[in-house]
This record gives C-alpha cells, structure tokens and sequence, in this order.
C-alpha cells in the first residue's frame, strides 16, 4: 500500500466513531508515522515511506516493526505500549478496528496516550526539569544498557567510520544552502583525527561488550514523566545499525541535546551518575561521540531547510549551523585538570563539586568523585543508608583514598577534568591526590572550604538524604584536630552557594 494508499485507513482512523469513546480524535504527523489521539489511547500508523535507512513500503514489513516497537519500547515502557492491532476491511467494504476477521489493511501500535507537556522536551523549555528528575533519567540509561542484547559482531571503530563518512556526505550537499565550506571541513577533519585517536578505545569497548541494543534516538522529545518516573519510549526499532550502538554513544546524545539547550549542569549531573553505574572507561571517545551526534542534528536540521520558507527557513539554517558549531567546541576540548575540595563536614563540598564541574575541563564537564559515595559503594550499600563506625576505621579510609586516586587517574588519562571531594583531613590523603596528577602531567588546585563551627554543625544536623553520615559531633572532632592545608586556596564557606562557588571559580581562573 502507497502513501497515496493509506488514505483510506487514515480517513477511517481520524474519525471518533471509529473508537468508540466520545470526544474529537487529535492528529499528529511525523515524518514516518501518524498519530491518531482518541480517549486514553493513542494509535500508531507508520507511513508507507522508503528511505535508505528505513522500508516501511509495505503491509507486512508495517506489520513486523510494529511488533518489534511493541517488544523493543516494553524494555523501558511497559506502561505505555500496549498492543499492536490491524485496521481491517469486512467484504461489504466496512473498515473495522482489531477483529480477526477481514483483510488486513494496515498495522498499528496501541498506547497509553499521555500529557504531551510530560515530554522532557516540554518541561525543559518551561524549567519543570530537576535534579532528582535527572539522576533517575541517568538510572534509566543505566538499566537499560545493563540489561541490553550485546552485538560484538557491531560497532567499534568501524561503525564509528561509517558515520563520520556518512556525516561527512551530508553536511557536505548542504554547503552554501546552510553552512559555510570551511566550517564543514573543520568538522569533517576534526572527526577524522579524533577517531583515528580513540580507534582502539572504541574496538575495545566492542569486544568488552559495550556495544548493545540501545536506544538509538536518546533525546528528550523521547524521555516523558509516567507516574513521576523518567520513562524512555520510541526507540529506534527499523534499523539494526542505529540500535546496536556503543552505550556511551547511546548517551551522548542525551548529553549533547541537554548541552544545547544550555542545561549543562543537568549533562553534567548525568554523566556523573551513569558512571558510577557503569564505569570510566570509553570517556576519551566521548568528544567524538558527543560531536557526532550534533553533527546528524546539523545536517538532519539542513535537510528541513529545503521545504520552509521564510521565517521559519532562517530558523531553522540558524539551528543547523548552532548544531554544526556545537561539533566544533567538542572537537576542541579543554584540558583535563584535578580539583581537590576539602574542608569539614558541612562545608559544602559536594555542593561546590556539582556547581564547578559542568565548566571544568572537556564537555560536559567534570567527573566527580566523592568519598562519601565511594565508601559507600565499597560496602555495598545504598547512597543514603548509614555506615556503622567500622566502616570508618583507618584501614577503610585509606581503601577509600585508594580508590579515589585510582579514579582519578584512570578519568585523567582519558583526557577528562575530575573533582575529588572528600575531607582531606589528613596529609597523607592531601599529598596523595596532589601526586596524582602530578603523575598524570596535569594542573592541581586545591580549594578548602571553611565556615563557623556552629554553622557546619546546623547544616549536618539538617542533612535528610544525603551519602554523608556526618553528624555536629563529628563535626566538632574535625575542628579540635584538622587544620587548613598549605598551598591550597581558602573559600568562605559561610555566606551560601552562589558566593562560595564564585570565590572558587575565581581561585581556579574560570570565568
């Protein structure tokens, strides 16, 4: 059935009678697929289009992607996706929807209709996204990688070639249209040179078995709030070659649609959180990725520019060429530095640590490691639940430190920024995280926080939720016996984040 051929099923489809529930039925249009809105359900149809990447040119191939949309979107949203049901035609000709009986003339997928203004796309433009929001968004990631089909048969360096040709082809046919020849060809080059760097990185990731059943298409319009859970949905489920995929590169193109919205601290916040789920390993690839994804936003926004005009044709160059120069900043990542933040309980350190790390180093941002999370991971346990006193020996702090500075170097030689926070009470913790990067041939600042014992001690008293078991009794051990380190730069503490975070930025030459 041709597009022109679906007209039948699409009249059919918008009309209320056709589902049996009152009310008008809502219509939506994509570029493969429309979306007929009608009571609580929404409904499915893919359009009958071919595109080198995508066939959905007939019945059957429609019918079998969307059983596969079906069982694919179930991993991560079995709330929303339903069933698939055929739009049938009886002998006298009468359309019906979902008997058994009568041919089949097209297939849909059937789904929980939701608030459109629960697309993180949504809330992001209206400032509904939170931090709470975005560690359980990174959690989501994190489960659905960890539970994915592995491909070591795909991905690697290979793939990665595939797609810096095949990018390199489109921003290409674009030039004068969009963008600017030199631009492109600073682009193309700059990924040429940095997969040549991190060929190995990527084949080892493959064999390690990092490239999986992802996602594919891993941008906010795709991420929507379901019973207050981040939930993913619409997965790329036409096309092996952009489903099997590294995960980083899965998550990158989360991270790089919150950078361009100007939500860094939240890239940043993700980042950190998925991994410590998963691991550090892959980071030097992820400017590349990171850069590959805005490059296909470039030269996709390109594509559009063909059928607007005015106003809206302007717009959208300017949104391709906004992409295109986002590529470049990945291209050109700052250098990785080491930030130690010490002080005592209730300084704020992990406060600090989050408000410096989205501006410290290659995009987006900062790896932060805290040793209040970290022992807690040692031992097994939930961020939040309370260690008992054994847990805080000398013995285990100096597995803690170990393990810090083990981090640290393995971010560092991936050409990563990193913040270590912990207290840093002792100079052996001080003297060892400073010969860390030391080793790694990278700049160290330390920032000590410092505020009113009294205040600390409010502040501890007041924590709810928080990986710290401080308490005002541990608080006031700290001040009778540690002092202030040598060389490192001192923050009041006192006066509230904002102020604190700018006295640091100051004393590490950020603007």
């Amino acid at each position: 059935m041709s597009g022109a051929g679906q007209q039948s099923v699409i009249d059919f489809l918008s009309r209320p009678g056709t589902y049996g529930v009152p009310g008008p039925v809502e219509r939506l249009e994509t570029h493969t697929a429309h979306v007929f809105l009608a009571g609580d359900r929404a409904y499915k149809l893919k359009k009958a289009v071919h595109f080198p990447y995508m066939d959905f040119s007939t019945v059957e191939k429609r019918r079998s992607f969307c059983e596969e949309e079906l069982r694919l979107n179930r991993r991560t949203a079995p709330e929303l996706y339903l069933e698939v049901r055929a739009v049938r035609r009886l002998p006298d000709g009468t359309l019906i929807l979902g008997q058994e009986e009568g041919e089949a003339l097209d297939w849909l997928v059937v789904m929980r209709r939701f608030d459109q203004s629960a697309l993180f796309d949504a809330m992001a433009e209206r400032g509904a996204l939170t931090e709470p929001l975005m560690d359980g968004l990174a959690d989501a990631v994190a489960d659905l990688h960890e539970a994915a089909e592995p491909a070591p048969d795909r991905g690697g360096a290979p793939a990665f070639r595939g797609y810096v040709e095949g990018n390199a082809v489109e921003l290409e046919r674009a030039i004068g249209a969009v963008f600017e020849a030199g631009r492109v060809e600073r682009v193309n080059e700059g990924c040429r040179a940095a997969l040549k760097q991190v060929a190995g990185v990527l084949d080892a990731r493959r064999s390690a078995g990092h490239v999986r059943r992802c996602h594919g298409d891993l941008h906010l319009r795709n991420i929507c709030l379901i019973d207050d859970r981040p939930t993913l949905f619409d997965c790329i489920e036409f096309n092996d070659d952009f489903a099997f995929i590294d995960t980083l590169y899965d998550l990158s193109f989360l991270l790089m649609d919150l950078g361009y919205r100007g939500l860094h601290d939240y890239a940043n916040r993700v980042l950190n959180r998925y991994l410590a789920r998963t691991g550090y390993d892959g980071l030097a690839a992820l400017p590349l990725m990171l850069a590959c994804r805005a490059v296909i936003r470039a030269h996709v926004t390109a594509r559009l520019v063909e059928s607007l005009e005015g106003e809206k044709r302007e717009r959208a160059a300017a949104e391709a060429r906004a992409y295109l120069d986002l590529a470049l900043s990945y291209l050109d990542p700052a250098q990785a530095r080491l930030v130690a933040v010490g002080g005592l309980s209730g300084t704020g350190k992990s406060t600090l640590a989050r408000g410096l790390a989205p501006a410290l180093g290659a995009a987006p941002g900062a790896v932060v490691l805290r040793s209040d999370v970290i022992r807690k991971r040692l031992f097994g346990v939930a961020e939040t639940e309370t260690l008992p006193q054994e847990a805080y020996k000398p013995e285990v702090s100096r597995r803690v430190f170990a393990e810090i500075a083990r981090l640290a170097a393995e971010v560092l030689a991936q050409g990563h920024a990193v913040i270590a926070d912990a207290v840093y009470g002792e100079d052996w913790q001080r003297s060892g995280i400073a010969a860390v990067a030391g080793k790694a041939g990278v700049a160290f600042d330390g920032l000590w926080l410092e505020a009113a014992q009294r205040v600390l001690e409010e502040r501890v008293d007041k924590r709810r939720g928080d990986a710290s078991d401080a308490t005002s009794a541990v608080v006031r051990a700290q001040a009778a016996r540690i002092r202030p380190p040598a060389g490192w730069a001192r923050v009041d503490a006192g006066g509230g984040r904002d102020a604190a975070l700018a006295a640091a930025r100051t004393a590490l030459g950020m603007p």
